[in-house]
């Protein structure tokens, strides 16, 4: 009963550091990456609600890659801890150092299902609601897209310069519309390819642009010769332009559903499920399902510090370095399986027998009496 009472605290002290471990992590991942976002404000314009938001669902995104490093530094401050207090009290009293790493294993698994309902579920699901909020919300002013002598791509077909701004007035101002944004302003819009405005003035009030003494240039298709138009004031309405931010959800960003369709059922969608989009769509997958896999083996790794040997290829350090070392295999050689059908296999089928191996290892190490010593 007693030993089922440790057994228990040690489970619950492992899982604690792990999460500790994970939340300093990704809000320390997140404080960087935000910074990053606040061109969504800056560049597009989006209101601060929307960055937020935006923000907080990309923290979904995150947790997944840092959870195997949050789980060997918990694991390997929970073994060091205890390694020289109640660990020497357990060999003593006769309790097999295999029981422990079973405990430690039964960790790993709670960390595994933890891993696979993040990545496949809860991060596809947070990251697509993200792009979803900057493809449903609308810009919210103009104005922050605009830089003085600075060209502003903001708007997909359209770049603006001004000479000078302060507050809302601008200086100066050199519109060029390629996507037929402004083709409206030409008498002759259907045979438009370009649209180029000049003004000496304006005024920027929130998604509107109103536009002093310039002149309209409608270049047109065929050589014909261009349109010009001068005009006194000019009014032009943003609010339905759409940003050059990218709104179709990434790979990342789709269902393990959909890619399960994609890959074993042969669901051809030409717009996410075709052969040059498989490259992606298979490591995608493989992160999401099979990379989980690999973290008992660091258990595996990190319970030969239960030795006590003084070879120092066994000390904590050297530990240390080879849980790291299949972390980094596992992203070096991810990216890879979809480009080889054999890379693929072996990055499958590799957990299974690693661990199967350090098992084996470790059984018969505690079983050797030297190995205590």
């Amino acid at each position: 009963m007693l030993k089922n009472k440790i057994y228990q605290n040690f489970l619950i002290e492992i899982t604690k550091n792990f999460l500790l471990f994970l939340l300093v992590f990704s809000l320390i991942a997140l404080t960087v990456r935000a910074v990053n976002f606040l061109d969504l404000i800056v560049d597009s314009g989006y209101p601060i609600s929307t960055y937020f938001a935006y923000s907080f669902f990309n923290l979904f995104g995150l947790i997944p890659k840092l959870i195997p490093i949050s789980f060997l530094i918990a694991l390997m401050m929970f073994i060091l801890k205890h390694n020289e207090g109640e660990f020497t009290i357990l060999w003593t009293s006769g309790v097999d150092k295999i029981k422990v790493v079973n405990i430690m294993l039964l960790s790993s698994i709670i960390i595994l299902i933890f891993y696979i309902v993040f990545s496949s579920i809860l991060s596809p699901s947070a990251l697509n609601k993200s792009r979803q909020l900057l493809g449903n919300d609308k810009f919210n002013s103009f104005l922050p897209t605009i830089r003085s002598k600075q060209f502003g791509d903001t708007f997909v077909g359209l770049t603006i310069i001004v000479d000078k701004k302060k507050d809302m007035e601008i200086e100066n101002v050199f519109l060029h519309d390629t996507a037929n944004n402004l083709k409206n302003l030409s008498a002759n819009s259907e045979n438009t390819s370009s649209t180029t405005v000049i003004a000496k003035k304006g005024l920027v009030d929130k998604n509107k642009l109103s536009l002093i003494e310039g002149q309209i240039i409608s270049s047109k298709k065929d050589n014909q010769e261009n349109e010009l138009i001068i005009f006194d004031k000019l009014n032009i309405d943003l609010t339905n332009y759409n940003t050059s931010i990218i709104k179709q959800p990434k790979i990342q960003e789709t269902s393990t559903l959909k890619i399960i369709n994609c890959l074993f059922f042969k669901n051809k969608d030409d717009n996410f499920c075709n052969e040059g989009s498989k490259k992606e769509i298979i490591p995608n997958f493989i992160r999401r399902v099979i990379l989980p896999f690999y973290i008992p083996s660091i258990v595996l790794i990190c319970s030969f510090l239960l030795l006590k040997t003084k070879k120092i290829y066994f000390n904590k350090f050297c530990v240390f370095v080879y849980s790291l070392i299949i972390l980094v295999f596992t992203e070096l050689f991810l990216r890879y399986t979809g480009l080889s059908t054999t890379i693929k296999f072996i990055y499958v089928l590799s957990p299974f027998f690693v661990f199967l191996f350090l098992y084996l290892v470790l059984f018969y190490s505690f079983s050797n009496k030297a190995a205590l010593k």
